[in-house]
């Protein structure tokens, strides 16, 4: 599954890919003016529109006897899309545990585990408070659907200059990081000196 993804968002099968491509940005465009209810039925009734007449197409053609009576889209019936019991049990166990690390995740985050990736996951929220006043859902949606079929094929032409500019930026920011994670340090405070035990004094011995 994850090698047909990667294959279809570098383009080795350009139709594939383009077909997937345009699909996906017409319907997210539709998304904006029709409700998804309207757009899956529509979708639905322009594929039978095609696959119905088709079939009654070659039913009336083994009627009169010009064809064999094979089914149109029978290599498409015959597809096996089932899933086994292991598939299954893995994809369940997949999905727990990614829901299990994301709520991890969270409770660090809000209960500030860590003072540096708190006080980034605060800057995160302020600026989505930005971007959700520019852009609505759908947008950021079909935003991330146009980037994720355009950003591996760019990365792909240019890998030498992206991979420059991305040390320089992780350069950048382990500088920063260094920078505030030394005044964090200095600005706690410094943990209060154990107070010294009094030697206790020896008695003297008594001569005689």
């Amino acid at each position: 599954m994850a090698s047909k993804v990667l294959d279809l968002l570098y383009w080795r099968d350009l139709g594939t890919t383009g077909l997937v491509f345009t699909g996906l940005v017409m319907g997210l465009a539709c998304l904006f003016q029709l409700s998804a209810i309207t757009v899956l039925s529509n979708l639905g009734l322009g594929i039978m529109a095609f696959t119905l007449p088709v079939r009654f197409l070659y039913k009336a053609s083994t009627l009169v006897r010009l064809s064999d009576g094979s089914h149109p889209f029978q290599s498409y019936l015959d597809e096996d899309r089932t899933l086994t019991d292991e598939d299954t049990v893995r994809m369940a166990e997949q999905i727990v545990l990614l829901i299990a690390t994301a709520v991890t995740e969270i409770k660090r985050l809000f209960f500030i585990d860590s003072i540096m990736d708190s006080v980034k996951f605060v800057v995160f929220l302020y600026l989505l408070t930005y971007v959700g006043v520019q852009a609505n859902g759908l947008t950021l949606v079909m935003t991330g659907v146009i980037c994720a079929f355009s950003l591996p094929l760019l990365y792909k032409l240019q890998q030498g200059r992206i991979d420059k500019i991305v040390k320089a930026i992780k350069k950048l920011v382990d500088k920063i990081t260094e920078i505030v994670d030394l005044v964090v340090s200095l600005a706690k405070p410094s943990p209060a000196q154990a107070p010294s035990p009094t030697p206790t004094p020896k008695n003297k011995q008594k001569t005689k």
